[in-house]
């Protein structure tokens, strides 16, 4: 068995085992409690469940991020038929437009002319 630090023997009538490690330089903070051996935390369990979670997060995310882009594109989508049938609509006006102005011209010719001259 692999032991980090130093081992010291305690007294016997002591509340502890006969073997305490100690660590000077432990990198958590004083007052926490450390609750699995650090070799178990790199279990191929640990690692197996740990790798687990991440897939799923990260198909969590792609979901999300796939239903957020079919959201936008059904919006452009949606705000480019909008402008389609504003701009058929407009198209539709000034042709009707100029058909009617044409029909006056047809009609009155020096009507027409009369304001040309004045221009």
């Amino acid at each position: 068995m692999a032991v980090i630090g130093e081992e010291k023997e305690s007294a016997p009538a002591s509340n502890m085992s006969a073997y305490q490690i100690h660590s000077p330089s432990s990198s958590l903070p004083q007052g926490v409690v450390m609750t699995s051996p650090p070799s178990s935390l790199h279990s191929p369990q640990h690692v197996a469940e740990e790798t687990s979670h991440k897939r799923e997060l990260r198909l969590l995310k792609n979901r999300l991020a796939a239903k957020a882009s079919r959201r936008k594109r059904r919006e452009y989508v949606h705000d480019l038929e909008s402008r389609i049938a504003e701009l058929q609509l407009q198209n539709m006006n000034l042709t009707n437009e100029i058909n009617h102005l044409k029909k006056s011209h047809a009609v009155n010719p020096v009507r027409a002319g009369a304001v040309l001259h004045l221009i």
